[in-house]
């Protein structure tokens, strides 16, 4: 017996708790199908919470509902949220009275021998124990609650600080592509009467220039960034509201009391005499008034950190798209200011060829001009050595 795993789903959109026993090595999905057969949530609805938040993993076996060790072995909860839900509003009808208990609750003026009495509000002091325990765990489920919703928060804040980051990158290369593009439009505009045009070329950087205004669309996220501050705001106040701490302390007091007049009873001599349960039911329905009122409290509050975390999913998808949306942009931009980048060093490397040519061209006139200068030149036929260059120029007179 003690090597069986029970597991304990308690359904916090009916309060009620199922209990399975789990067979060796069974999946998640297994248990699941179960669930729904008992609760009517279907496996796809169905959201399973640890104490701490995190939802049950699909990929490991339904035993990590289990934890190991002695302590909690049989009182471990796992918390049951039926994702196409976000307000859970009951009723909740408190646990059934024993026939006993709901004898005196009747008639609490019937005088009963103490002996019997006893026996009678022994079980009194156990509901009375048990309306607590059963807010302490829809309690915990709450916590579980809030605890998932600000693992989403984390997860949201994470995107969003991508986001952002995205978008003032992509920002500041569009700032440079703007500013680049004009300098360069300026300058060729400048080269175009006496250097190298192309209609062509001109006509598409005109129209990069368009395209990268249309880029700067995408980094704008402040709407996202808003819902997000907003959500953020809410979440903060869920977590200082008082509903988010525990308010079962009337209760405690009540079980004190019930615990109290117990005791006062075990006191008394089992003789012939007899009492009434005036006291003790008193203390059964200010019990059950109580735990009426904080769970009232505790799914309000419940239902607004569901609504919370339903808001964050509806976003999530939405950041998903700005970020692509950013990520395209910035990739359109970068290529654009290569393609450019290329074309530039492209018509550079026509005015190369261009200069090269002119240079060769005038070399060559230079050539042929020096030739007839150096043939008109007479040479000595007297003697080895050559005249001065001036001593055969001809006299002006005879020219």
């Amino acid at each position: 017996v003690l090597f069986l795993q029970i597991v304990h789903i308690l359904n916090m959109t009916s309060a009620k708790i199922v209990s399975f026993l789990l067979h060796p090595e069974e999946s998640l999905h297994s248990l699941q199908n179960r669930i729904e057969f008992e609760t009517g949530i279907s496996t796809g609805n169905q959201e399973l919470l640890l104490e701490t938040g995190i939802c049950l993993d699909p990929r490991k076996p339904a035993s990590q509902c289990v934890i190991d060790g002695v302590r909690g072995w049989d009182s471990y909860m796992v918390y049951l949220f039926d994702k196409s839900k976000t307000v859970y509003d009951g009723p909740f009808a408190s646990r059934s009275l024993s026939d006993c208990v709901n004898y005196i609750v009747q008639d609490s003026k019937i005088q009963l021998p103490i002996p019997q009495l006893r026996k009678v509000w022994a079980e009194a002091v156990h509901y009375v124990i048990g309306l607590k325990e059963d807010y302490s765990r829809l309690f915990q489920g709450q916590r579980a609650a809030m605890l998932s919703l600000l693992r989403y928060n984390a997860n949201l804040i994470k995107m969003k600080n991508n986001m952002v980051s995205a978008s003032q990158q992509l920002k500041a290369k569009l700032e440079f592509f703007h500013q680049s593009i004009r300098l360069d439009l300026e300058r060729y505009s400048d080269q175009m009467a006496y250097g190298i045009s192309s209609e062509k070329m001109l006509k598409a950087w005109k129209e990069m220039e368009e395209k990268a205004s249309q880029c700067a669309q995408a980094e704008d996220i402040g709407y996202l960034d808003e819902q997000i501050m907003a959500l953020h705001t809410e979440i903060v106040e869920l977590q200082k509201s008082p509903y988010a701490r525990r308010q079962g302390e009337v209760m405690e007091s009540l079980e004190q009391r019930a615990i109290d007049l117990y005791k006062q009873l075990k006191t008394r001599p089992p003789d012939h005499a007899y009492s009434d349960s005036t006291d003790m039911v008193k203390i059964i329905v200010q019990t059950v008034q109580s735990q009426d009122r904080v769970l009232k409290e505790l799914f309000g509050h419940l239902s607004k950190l569901l609504g919370c975390k339903q808001k964050i999913i509806d976003l999530l998808p939405e950041i998903e798209v700005a970020l692509n949306n950013i990520k395209e942009a910035d990739n359109s931009v970068m290529q654009m200011q290569g393609k450019r980048q290329r074309e530039i060093w492209h018509l550079l490397k026509i005015a190369c060829t261009q200069s090269s040519s002119r240079s060769l061209v005038s070399s060559s006139l230079e050539g042929t001009a020096s030739t007839p200068a150096a043939a008109w030149i007479p040479q000595s036929s007297s003697g080895n050595a050559p005249p001065h260059p001036l001593s055969s120029l001809a006299a002006p007179q005879e020219g």
